[in-house]
């Protein structure tokens, strides 16, 4: 297909620049009867692979001679829509029931290429009046395994129902009909395309604006298992740092904070423990823009998380895949820049970091770098086999105009509110100036097993819940539940503070001060068994496949991960700062 035809038209001038981030649906009014009803064909793609989609005039389908493009909305171009007026005529409240579309000849190429999207269970999308109409292109079977027998069957007639409340339209569904066999080889001439328009009054008034639970299953049921699996999980760790993890620090106060006079016969008391390395503890970590980065960036994509999930849960945030959850996830990454900006830079000025510029540049780029390189590569791939996932030229210069007017402004900004407004770091002890030699560890103590127990405990408090998540983002189903999702959620960041004090305990116990970068990436590798658990939904939990749905679903699984990464390292390492700081107020320094 000519590349003109496949061009999206964005508006880019005064009022439709504003609008672009903030309407998603075009507003549907009163229809006067016999008025032409625009139908426009969207995509097509596998039933399996959700994410690889393609325009439907890439199909050997039915098409007027000029191809017109519908203007699109930032959303609706980030979800794939690729509309373009149809050839079906439709006016209001007038039916029929078998009109032609058009006789068209197959060649053995136009075939092949049905046969393989029937054999691969590609779905249309229609878009009637701003309501989203599926149905299956055709349909294929296999017979016995010997001799082995299959049909591949195109649907060449088209069904329209339209339900209506006075001049306004309530719902619309398309049905398919009338196989037609399709050969192996060969090729057939004028294969009649046909369809009919059936309206039918209602009394209704509520508009129907999405079609999908008609077409692809929803999950409402509650995921009790993984809350009842999650809360225990949360009261046995928080049981064992209270009480457990209490009454050690309750001895070791009592043995550490013990008056010399009241030694028996002058005995000097021998020091070991957290205790001995209180002139290290506080010593400042190497890398300090790195760390502060991470920081910043934790903390704001637990901003978002929180908004998002809170939005969801009064309606005004859908996780479906609507235009308006991708202009939602967009603005509101821009608008939380600040938050990093001002969480890294206070950090920095409070471990005594110098070099603010470097800092804050570091801050903003530390996820959006990864970010593009990641996606240039799923884009480039999408764009070589045709699909509607490949961004325009113009969205993507939009996209990045976002995060240089918006985005990384607002980083400056906050990171000079973070510099400007930041409190000492008040410290309990002082430091000497040189650093005190570190014990080897045993090797139940080392960093390496720290990273599994600490990434194991918090993911094993989601992996059901993933499930479901990931069915919703990689698959059909719908998910409703958000309130559950605000309870996982809490559960995962109480889990992994539980198990950030605990680690930190056992580290500061066996004469390690080490513990700023440690307390990071312990419990920010529950971003890797995430990714093991994504490898293994991948290959036994889906049925996706492909160049495009491979790269789609990898590339932001390692960006889904980089963010479990920055969330509960960032989470770890500020409950492993305060506990810290608890602990060596509360004992008596020489």
């Amino acid at each position: 297909m000519a590349a003109d035809t496949m061009k999206v038209k964005l508006s880019s001038t005064g009022t439709c620049f504003i609008l672009v981030f903030l309407i998603n649906t075009v507003y549907a009014g009163n229809i006067e009867d016999g008025k032409k009803i625009l139908l426009y064909v969207n995509k097509v793609g596998p039933y399996f692979n959700p994410h690889e989609t393609y325009h439907y005039y890439s199909l050997p389908v039915c098409a007027p001679e000029k191809i017109e493009q519908r203007s699109l909305t930032l959303g609706e171009v980030l979800k794939g829509d690729r509309m373009a007026e149809s050839i079906y005529e439709i006016h209001f409240k007038k039916s029929f029931s078998n009109k032609q579309v058009c006789s068209r000849r197959l060649s053995s190429a136009d075939l092949r290429q049905l046969r393989n999207a029937i054999e691969d269970h590609y779905y249309f999308e229609f878009v009637l009046d701003d309501i989203r109409l599926h149905g299956f292109i055709g349909h294929f079977s296999e017979g016995h395994l010997l001799p082995h027998t299959q049909s591949v069957q195109l649907f060449t007639h088209l069904h329209f129902i339209i339900t209506y409340n006075g001049n306004q339209i309530i719902s619309a569904n398309v049905s398919t009909g009338a196989p037609v066999d399709l050969p192996e080889t060969g090729e057939m001439k004028n294969v009649q395309f046909t369809y009919g328009v059936e309206f039918v009054k209602t009394k209704e008034t509520k508009r129907v604006r999405n079609t999908d639970g008609d077409f692809f299953p929803q999950s409402l049921e509650i995921h009790w298992l993984s809350i009842i699996n999650s809360a225990v999980l949360v009261f046995l760790l928080i049981g064992f740092v209270i009480i457990i993890l209490m009454r050690v620090l309750k001895n070791d106060f009592a043995r550490y904070n013990v008056d010399e006079n009241d030694l028996e016969g002058g005995q000097e008391q021998d020091d070991y423990g957290w205790k001995i390395i209180n002139t290290d503890v506080f010593r400042f970590p190497n890398y300090k823009s790195w760390l502060c980065a991470i920081l910043g960036n934790g903390s704001q994509f637990l901003t978002i998380c929180f908004g998002i999930i809170l939005m969801a849960i009064f309606g005004m945030f859908s996780v479906h895949r609507h235009g308006s959850m991708n202009t939602a996830s967009v603005l509101i990454y821009a608008l939380t820049c600040c938050v990093s900006g001002y969480v890294a830079s206070s950090m920095y000025k409070k471990i005594g970091g110098i070099n603010w510029a470097w800092n804050i540049v570091l801050t903003a780029t530390l996820f959006a770098v990864p970010f593009f390189v990641i996606w240039s590569i799923m884009n480039s791939v999408a764009w070589y086999n045709n699909s509607t996932q490949a961004l325009p030229f113009t969205t993507i210069v939009l996209l990045m105009l976002i995060w240089l007017i918006v985005g990384f402004p607002l980083t400056v900004i906050g990171g000079i509110f973070g510099k400007n407004w930041s409190s000492p770091f008040g410290a309990p002890c002082r430091t000497k100036n040189i650093p005190r030699e570190i014990p080897q560890p045993v090797w139940y103590r080392s960093h390496f097993v720290h990273m599994i127990v600490g990434g194991f405990l918090p993911f094993s408090a989601i992996s059901v819940e993933l499930y479901y998540i990931f069915s919703t983002i990689w698959g059909h189903d719908h998910y409703t539940l958000y309130g559950i999702l605000l309870i996982v959620f809490l559960i995962l960041l109480s889990v992994t503070a539980c198990i950030s004090i605990a680690l930190t305990y056992f580290q500061l116990s066996s004469e390690d001060y080490r513990w700023w970068w440690r307390s990071v990436f312990s419990s920010g590798s529950t971003g890797l068994f995430v990714f093991f658990y994504s490898m293994f939904y991948f290959m036994k939990r889906s049925s996706m496949s492909g160049a495009v749905q491979t790269t789609q679903f990898l590339g932001w699984t390692i960006l889904i991960c980089y963010i479990f990464f920055l969330m509960l390292g960032t989470v770890s390492f500020f409950v492993s700062l305060h506990f810290i700081k608890y602990i060596y107020v509360n004992l008596k320094n020489d």
